[in-house]
């Protein structure tokens, strides 16, 4: 069980609670299996990964449309998915090696840096 997918099934779990839902009517309002919906918060299973669904359950849950790309994003973490929107910039897409050398404290290229500040800047 990775640690991505046990932090999505707490965060469904807390956005449930919060709304005051039993399983059981949660998945009658987006018509979804209740044993998987504990799964998925136990976090045995990966959520699913595509939009529609994920913007129901967000909606079920009463997900802030400001923060519902954040809880469809944490969706396809869990699952190891890099966000679609993100897949099509080719520019980003060409520096992600520097960016995850970055983040495991290996020292980018000058030019790595250079292109990675560049794009953020940018941005």
């Amino acid at each position: 069980m990775s640690k991505n997918l046990r932090k999505f099934g707490s965060l469904l779990f807390e956005l449930r609670a919060e709304a005051n839902l039993s399983i059981r009517e949660v998945c009658k309002m987006v018509s979804y299996d209740p044993s998987n919906w504990s799964k998925i918060e136990r976090g045995l299973i990966s959520p699913p990964s595509d939009e529609k669904t994920l913007k129901l359950w967000a909606k079920a849950l009463s997900v802030e449309k400001e923060k519902l790309q954040d809880f469809s994003d944490k969706a396809k973490i869990a699952q190891g998915i890099i966000p679609s929107d993100l897949m099509d910039n080719q520019e980003l897409l060409q520096l992600m090696p520097a960016f995850f050398r970055t983040v495991r404290n290996k020292k980018p290229s000058k030019e790595e840096l250079d292109s990675l500040m560049k794009l953020i800047k940018n941005a």
